[in-house]
């Protein structure tokens, strides 16, 4: 598997096209169609994923020989790199690319002088609560936000050090 820095347009778009197609399949039966929609527009539109990178966060495609499986977004806060987007289309699940990822997430916040992974993640996601404990993460407990137009994010917090 590459990991590859966003760097261009077209990139963004092969992201875009991603978070449209993983989320739809993956989150509606978890938090529903009508938030998956909304978030995909206020989170992972071309629009809003430009602003992120412009604010700091960098993010990577996930290819496997030439074809996009996934893609992370990742943010250096002060003390951690913090895990804001990694997903994994459903055929690729399961073939050791998560924890590729997290290798390469440990050396990257390593070299950022950074000994703490965190992230967010739904509590209904349980299969993947599940891998991130395998790999060492800890469930800090719960954290739910106010995202807009009635919905909100009902997240564990998690992190890993490194």
């Amino acid at each position: 598997m590459l990991i590859i820095k966003v760097s261009d347009v077209k990139q963004l778009e092969i992201i875009v096209e991603l978070a449209d197609t993983i989320w739809h399949e993956y989150f509606t039966p978890i938090i529903g169609k009508a938030q998956v929609d909304y978030m995909l527009k206020k989170f992972q539109s071309k629009e809003s994923i430009t602003q992120q990178i412009h604010d700091g966060v960098v993010y990577f495609l996930l290819m496997e020989d030439t074809v996009p499986i996934g893609y992370v977004g990742i943010i250096i806060k002060n003390s951690e790199l913090f895990l804001s987007k990694f997903y994994i289309l459903s055929a690729e699940r399961n073939k050791g690319f998560g924890k590729q990822v997290i290798k390469f997430l440990e050396q990257l916040a390593l070299g950022y002088e950074r000994h703490k992974i965190s992230l967010t993640i739904n509590k209904n996601n349980i299969n993947t609560i599940k891998a991130y404990q395998k790999m060492g993460f800890i469930n800090l407990g719960a954290i739910v936000q106010d995202i807009g137009n009635g919905f909100v994010m009902d997240d564990y917090k998690m992190e890993k050090n490194i």
